[in-house]
């Protein structure tokens, strides 16, 4: 496995810099082939919980990206993978194969074995042997904040045209080309932009570098707001938070001032969804005091995945098994559906089929050994990407706000719509910093 070289993450410059990049790309182009196919608007009917597949032209391209690694593998004969890797990112393939042969219904569970190995396992590794050192890194993290920048302007002109997906009545919620049957999509691709932007400017990047990936997250702090989405913004602000804790507390606190002002002049000074946003923020305490109805069917959801753990400690009740378990174990306070609408689609009614919890999915569906399987690898390529922070800041900031912004937001989300593919992307992202054999920058 490559080592890394000791230069600095860039941006291109003159004739040379922009040639060698054009190479990399060339060469990384199954990649991000699936960052770029997530700029095709989604079919309507993407955002499943759960296991659930969706068939996007992304899900195709990271199949395609995995049987190419798997052909440069055979073809060089290389290792593919360090031991450690290997059991790192092997580890959910236990808990996977276990709840799927344990099931009630093995044959139901082949799609979510198929989905979960490739979110988890697949494609993760197959981005992890196809980035070759820091420049590729850099490749692949700009291309994510690019796709954050289009799909965040496509959110913006939701809102201001009143052309997004329903909220209070209003066509106005950001939600990108992934349509209101996946009202996170947006919201998530956003949030990993705007984490590697600020992990780049934070982490030692210099020049026009520092200054874009600066630019790059203000700019992506607009949609983000619009998006309306609770758990991304819980899970962005306290990312950030980290890795402006990593970078040095003065300069934590010259940005947090730069942030708020940046809030209060965007929001207050220019009114920017004011009155909606103080609503949905004030929303997050209300748990127990007039929670609205999103707040309510999502802890009954939850309670319902606690029990049928304790039905099944140890395995679950079987992958894609929450729905069919949902109603017996949920109380009579869990609604029908959730309302979508908007974004050229029209009213329906979309099924609850998964907790928005992924821990308590696992947990539920793969049990006690799923999610030991599950978390363990998770927090395994957290660990090793802290513990070498000092080789690289940048990339260490980027993979570390990476992980803990996915860590973060499964407590109140879970795998499920088109979205998710770019989920294994940033994970094999990460695992590339992680796991890689690496020498000090």
């Amino acid at each position: 496995m490559a080592t890394m070289p000791t230069a600095a993450v860039a941006v291109p410059g003159s004739g040379p810099e922009v040639r060698e990049w054009a190479r990399r790309v060339a060469a990384l182009s199954p990649v991000l082939a699936v960052v770029a196919l997530l700029l095709v608007p989604g079919g309507g009917g993407g955002a499943q919980g759960g296991t659930g597949g969706t068939g996007t032209l992304a899900d195709a391209a990271s199949g395609l990206l995995v049987v190419i690694c798997l052909v440069r593998l055979v073809w060089s004969g290389a290792r593919p993978l360090s031991r450690a890797a290997a059991v790192v990112l092997g580890l959910p393939v236990l808990g996977v194969c276990l709840a799927a042969i344990t099931s009630n219904d093995p044959g139901a569970s082949l799609p979510g074995v198929a989905r979960y190995l490739q979110i988890f396992v697949l494609v993760p590794a197959a981005v992890l042997l196809s980035v070759r050192d820091r420049r590729d890194f850099a490749v692949v993290a700009w291309a994510l904040v690019g796709l954050a920048l289009l799909q965040g302007a496509v959110g913006v002109v939701q809102f201001l045209t009143g052309t997004g997906a329903s909220y209070q009545g209003e066509d106005i919620r950001a939600v990108g080309t992934f349509g209101a049957t996946d009202v996170m999509g947006m919201a998530t691709v956003v949030a990993y932009g705007l984490v590697i932007a600020a992990g780049l400017a934070l982490g030692g990047t210099a020049g026009r570098a520092r200054t874009a990936a600066l630019a790059c997250a203000c700019a992506l702090f607009v949609p983000l707001v619009l998006s309306f989405s609770r758990g991304a913004w819980i899970a962005t602000a306290l990312t950030c938070g980290l890795q402006l804790l990593l970078s040095g507390l003065r300069r934590a606190g010259r940005v947090v001032l730069a942030t708020a002002a940046l809030g209060v002049v965007l929001v207050g000074g220019l009114g920017i969804g004011s009155e909606m946003v103080k609503e949905r923020v004030t929303s997050i305490t209300q748990v127990t005091a007039a929670p609205d109805q999103s707040v309510t069917d999502r802890y009954t959801m939850w309670a319902a995945a606690g029990r049928m753990w304790s039905g099944e400690p140890l395995t679950g009740v079987g992958l894609k098994g929450f729905p069919a378990y949902r109603d017996s174990n949920a109380s009579l306070a869990l609604s029908s559906g959730s309302d979508t609408a908007g974004a050229g689609a029209a009213f329906a009614r979309q099924p609850l089929l998964s907790p928005h919890n992924m821990y308590l999915l696992v947990l539920s569906e793969q049990g006690l050994v799923g999610l030991l399987a599950l978390a363990g690898s998770w927090a395994a390529l957290l660990v090793a990407a802290v513990r070498r922070r000092r080789l690289g800041g940048d990339c260490a900031l980027v993979a570390i706000g990476l992980l803990s912004w996915q860590l973060i937001d499964f407590f109140y989300a879970d795998i499920g719509g088109p979205s998710t593919v770019l989920m294994s992307v940033v994970l094999g992202l990460a695992a590339w910093w992680s796991l890689a054999e690496v020498r000090r920058a």
